[in-house]
């Protein structure tokens, strides 16, 4: 190879060098983006972090969810407060998210959910507080006609729909504090319903709101009943005493008539965050605007529940999220809420 040649290829491989370094450096350049547009994009993820609240709702087609979708629509307020809804398993399961879950700030729990971590976490009624008791869920046991009394259920098939819904929850645990000892079974109310129609099934547990679709609508023989379940000592520690009434179930329960029953009460609960810190901060800036818009959420358009919300109203096993105390506090100075 010549002189010139060699010098030629080695032109020929520095400028390709060179170019690619060039290329590199400019495509680098391009890529990064500037040092403003990282500090930028930091305040907005901290202003959007620093208002949000991870509320644990419940299963799609349950009530929990559709409250805190609502809770949502009114609360939000920009980037000071911003709730975000969150589907789960239900609000027994929202203990567990509550407790362990990253970004759950708040939750819907059943009162009665506690009992299930007592062992688990014996602290549990310290390490959570509620902000409101949201509504009540009856306990309905509706039987066929051969059966008189919660006694002759022992040891026959009773349905408590299907799994991780409040009844199949919150009924064994009732029925375990009466004493009662059935066949349990955990499928689909509708189909238990025709199959108790056909004697197949002695009962159903609902624990829900009242009044039930299925017991106002259903076509049901003379005989079919509710039975009724007494408030006592034993149901102290999560539940409410209630009744069905004939303005709830006029086709089943008689002019006159009062059925005893007892209420799990559905709860807007949250951790009991540190005094002070960040998690604190953000849900009582929650509590403040959700306090304070309530009243739009008794009005049309929202969950008919809302009407019946006491923000006063105590929850069973729990004490209240101190900020949650001292916005009543203030709206009524004259006597403590939450008391007669």
């Amino acid at each position: 190879m010549t002189l010139v040649t060699r010098l030629t290829a080695v032109a020929i491989v520095t400028f390709a060098l060179c170019g690619s370094s060039i290329a590199q450096s400019h495509r680098t350049h391009h890529d990064s983006p500037p040092a403003s547009g990282i500090s930028s994009e930091a305040q907005i993820r901290e202003r959007l972090n620093a208002g949000t609240i991870g509320l644990a709702g419940g299963l799609l087609e349950g009530a929990p969810i559709r409250f805190a979708t609502e809770i949502a629509r009114v609360v939000n307020d920009g980037d000071a407060v911003h709730v975000l809804p969150i589907v789960t398993r239900g609000p027994t399961e929202n203990v567990n998210d509550l407790l362990y879950l990253k970004g759950v700030d708040a939750a819907i729990i059943n009162s009665d959910s506690l009992e299930e971590y007592k062992s688990q976490v014996p602290q549990i009624q310290q390490r959570m507080t509620y902000l409101l008791n949201l509504f009540p869920s009856e306990l309905h046991i509706f039987v066929r006609p051969e059966i008189r009394s919660l006694a002759d259920l022992a040891g026959k098939k009773v349905n408590f729909n299907t799994q991780g819904t409040a009844a199949a929850y919150s009924g064994p645990l009732i029925f375990s504090r009466l004493g009662l000892d059935v066949e349990k079974m955990f499928i689909p109310h509708p189909a238990a319903l025709e199959q108790m129609k056909r004697g197949e099934i002695a009962g159903v547990v609902f624990v829900t709101s009242k009044p039930v679709d299925a017991f106002v609508k259903g076509k049901w023989e003379q005989g079919f009943k509710f039975l009724a379940v007494e408030y006592s000592s034993k149901f102290e520690d999560y539940y409410l005493p209630s009744y069905l009434e004939p303005a709830d179930y006029p086709n089943l329960v008689a002019k006159g008539e009062r059925i005893a029953t007892i209420a799990v009460p559905t709860i807007l609960a949250t951790f009991n965050w540190r005094s002070g810190s960040p998690r604190y901060r953000r849900v009582a800036r929650f509590v403040d605007e959700l306090f304070s818009r309530v009243d739009k959420l008794k009005s049309p358009g929202f969950d008919a529940k809302w009407k019946d919300v006491n923000l006063a109203a105590r929850a069973p096993g729990l004490e209240r999220f101190q900020p949650a105390q001292e916005w009543l506090d203030r709206a009524s100075p004259t006597k403590q809420s939450g008391h007669p």
